[in-house]
């Protein structure tokens, strides 16, 4: 059987710059999209969410604190913002 290849491919396609396969470089290059879209320039945010996300489960562990953890949400994520324009505010120079 002969491998048929598409006009203009060939064996040099499959590879990148570096020498690895082209499936590592895919996965490579999907992999800093996903790390500059969750954490990008405000790594506090991406680790509050984590951790308010997270807070809001063991509180709703328990079915009594449910309504209380649905009320905590919001003012956790409020908290995390306003530390991350805190954050900010203090780093831009006068």
């Amino acid at each position: 059987m002969v491998d048929e290849q598409l006009p203009g491919s060939d064996a040099s396609d499959r590879q990148s710059a570096s020498g690895d396969p082209v499936v590592l470089s895919w996965l490579s290059t999907f992999g800093h999209f996903w790390w500059e879209f969750l954490i990008g320039d405000t790594p506090e945010l991406f680790v509050g969410a984590v951790a308010v996300i997270g807070v809001v489960a063991l509180v709703s562990l328990k079915p009594g604190l449910r309504t209380f953890a649905a009320f905590l949400a919001p003012v956790l994520v409020a908290g995390v913002l306003t530390a991350s324009v805190y954050r900010a505010a203090r780093k831009r120079p006068s």
